[in-house]
């Protein structure tokens, strides 16, 4: 590893931040759709709340125990925390104002309204009245605290309100001065659909509802304040190592903990006394730089509801449905398809029916012998699950690599984990250390010129609520060498086989670093010897140290690298002497970029693989991650102006500046170019799938 100055690497969750700042700046664009904008507050703030529950939860564990080690950007924990209280505060603040000066009264002006409880009508008022009567009295607790009753435990994300209280007479009973309610945002709308004339929408938050008939929860007091708190708290699960029925358990018991885990963030009512903003700090053990005030209202994550109950397809994106996959409709089966050749899918353009059909299609063909699998987030109602169930209890043998271990979906997994076991399907969970993050799917079938391997590999996850918003890449396959490769990446997965060399795989945490700085050092003799080299990479993150480095000798060397970078990056691009040739983009739009595509133009004989793996050192050295390589010319083609497409985005697309920062692309009176839609029209017209 060379030797690099500290300033030659961008802090990491500074980076991240920096991410959800192109994310926030979506709602904040007014070209964007209102509705639309809505959901990108949303999505900013579901972001924090798992940056909170993750990232800032493990700073705070490495600081407790004493951690004062500096990272590769030269900043120790305690001043990466202070750093991002700092970032954080000034996103939440614009947040609060983009949606209170802007977003709100432009909803109001479409007919949208958030009722206050001082604006409702008197058919509201009876609505709500009843409402409260029926459903929300019988569900909600108030919880007095005094000594017989301690400070209750306030869950993870769990809105409440806290209450100030004085008796209005004298009784025997003891009395309280402090209460909290919890506010059942699990099983109630947070967005309480009101009467509304026609063609208009009205809501109240549940909390204001609840606020509404306070005294029906505390007959014989009088209400001095009550004010909206959330609680973040640490959701990191901490596993010990052990057998899978050990690691199956523990991973129930963390979940069953995660509620319980060390408080991180405080958000509340501006005017919450200072008494109480005091007892929270005290009981929750929490710093001032956790406390984050906020007009308006709390958890701007539940905008998903209100995004999704409104009707109105003229405030929201057009919608492009999934076209299918031409390959699969003009054959009269998934395996002809593909034994005519390699197939190219692009989700969310190209429909995931093509993924399900190959699974369910295997899972009831008579001729299919096996079916092998991995696992990571799976939805509860999952087809695919559901087709490999089937797949079992037919007789077939099924192997599924269930990853239990895929953070805040483990309780979908374990589910389908023992309802696979049941029908006695071989359930593994990964290797003891290492999170199993590849995509793939083997099937052996009986032909009539013997056993035959379909494959396919690919991006992202097997879910199809995930599919429909995350922009992947997969491949269907039969080639033998792949599927000798798959069968050796099965035998490692279940049964600790050391693999013999792969013919196409790379797989961490073996090889994938190697073969990645094996072709980022090859681009640089080429360009050493004076030939063309060009290096595309399209990634989520971008933090590993040795492969920046790399990236930084070959940008020395005069090698032409353009990186597509979503999220985290740890490179500063555009430092004279040091990578004046890389140039990052981050494309932030209604899709989810999430394929990983990597390319090397080696002479006059370019490479392009797909991967599951971002360069992150957890992907290459803590999980067992495949990147596989397209083979067929003219998928390759398809792969290049896939990536050519999004390189020339000028609409949802911003360069990553030396400081992290980001900027948008400057148009010059040129018409913008919208790199996902124009895939969508690249899709449609047939340029992705054979």
């Amino acid at each position: 590893m060379r030797d690099m100055d500290d300033r030659a690497f961008l802090n990491r969750e500074l980076s991240w931040l920096e991410f959800n700042q192109r994310v926030l700046e979506e709602a904040l664009d007014e070209s964007v759709p209102l509705l639309e904008r809505v959901k990108f507050l949303a999505i900013f703030s579901s972001n924090l709340d798992e940056f909170f529950m993750v990232r800032v939860a493990r700073l705070k564990r490495r600081i407790e125990a004493g951690d004062q080690e500096s990272g590769p950007d030269g900043l120790t924990p305690l001043q990466t925390l202070a750093a991002i209280s700092g970032r954080v505060h000034q996103l939440v603040e614009q947040q609060h104002e983009c949606f209170l000066d802007d977003i709100q009264p432009r909803l109001a002006a479409e007919g949208i309204r958030l009722v206050r409880p001082t604006d409702i009508t008197a058919e509201q008022a009876s609505f709500l009245e009843n409402y409260f009567r029926r459903t929300l009295f019988p569900i909600v607790t108030p919880l007095a605290i005094d000594p017989g009753h301690p400070f209750p435990h306030l869950a993870n994300r769990s809105l409440c309100l806290v209450v100030s209280l004085r008796p209005a007479a004298s009784s025997h009973l003891p009395d309280a001065s402090l209460s909290v309610v919890h506010i059942p945002i699990q099983v109630v709308p947070r967005f309480i659909a009101l009467p509304a004339p026609p063609g208009q929408y009205a809501f109240m938050l549940l909390e204001d509802a609840i606020r509404l008939h306070l005294e029906r929860l505390y007959h014989g007091y009088e209400i001095l304040s009550c004010h909206a708190v959330r609680v973040t708290r640490d959701a990191d699960l901490q596993l010990p190592l052990g057998r899978s029925k050990d690691l199956l358990a523990s991973i129930e018991q963390g979940v069953r903990e995660r509620r319980m885990g060390m408080a991180v963030r405080l958000q509340y009512d501006p005017n919450l006394p200072a008494e109480v903003l005091a007892k929270l700090v005290d009981e929750l053990e929490l710093q001032s730089e956790d406390l984050y005030a906020g007009e308006g209202f709390t958890a701007f994550a539940d905008l998903f509801q209100l995004y999704s109950v409104v009707d109105l397809p003229r405030l929201k994106d057009r919608p492009l449905f999934p076209v299918p996959v031409p390959a699969f409709e003009n054959a009269p089966d998934v395996w002809s398809a593909i034994r005519s050749g390699d197939i190219l899918v692009h989700h969310p353009y190209h429909s995931f029916k093509a993924v399900t059909h190959f699974v369910e299609e295997a899972a009831e063909d008579a001729k299919v012998l096996a079916i092998k699998m991995t696992l990571y987030r799976v939805s509860p109602t999952s087809p695919i699950a559901q087709a490999l169930t089937r797949a079992a209890e037919t007789g077939k043998e099924v192997a599924v690599l269930v990853e239990l271990q895929a953070r805040f979906d483990e309780e979908a997994n374990i589910s389908w984990a023992r309802a696979l076991e049941e029908v006695g399907a071989h359930v593994v969970y990964g290797l003891i250390g290492y999170k199993t993050h590849c995509k793939a799917c083997l099937v052996v079938r009986q032909e009539t010129d013997g056993i035959r391997r379909y494959c396919h590999l690919a991006t992202g996850n097997y879910n199809v609520g995930t599919s429909g918003l995350y922009g992947d890449l997969g491949l269907f396959t039969c080639r033998e060498s792949v599927g000798e490769d798959l069968t050796e990446l099965f035998n490692l997965l279940t049964g600790y086989a050391r693999p013999l060399k792969f013919h196409h795989l790379f797989v961490s945490p073996v090889d994938l670093r190697d073969a990645l700085v094996a072709r980022i050092r090859r681009e640089a003799e080429h360009a050493q010897a004076g030939r063309p080299a060009r290096l595309i990479a399209k990634v989520n993150s971008l933090v590993d140290q040795t492969l920046i480095e790399e990236l930084y000798a070959a940008n020395q060397a005069g090698v032409q690298i353009d990186l597509i970078v979503r999220g985290i990056c740890c490179l500063r691009p555009g430092v004279p002497g040091l990578s004046e040739h890389i140039r990052v983009i981050s494309i932030i739009d209604r899709y989810l970029e999430h394929a990983r595509i990597f390319y090397f133009q080696n002479g006059e004989e370019p490479e392009y693989f797909l991967a599951s793996a971002d360069w992150m050192p957890r992907n290459l050295d803590r999980r067992v991650e495949i990147a596989f390589p397209i083979l067929d010319p003219k998928l390759q083609a398809q792969l290049r102006e896939i990536l050519d497409i999004q390189l020339a985005d000028t609409a949802k697309a911003r360069v990553i500046l030396q400081d992290g920062s980001s900027r948008r692309i400057q148009l010059d009176g040129a018409l913008p170019l919208r790199s996902q839609e124009r895939l969508y029209e690249f899709t449609s017209r047939g340029g992705v799938g054979r």
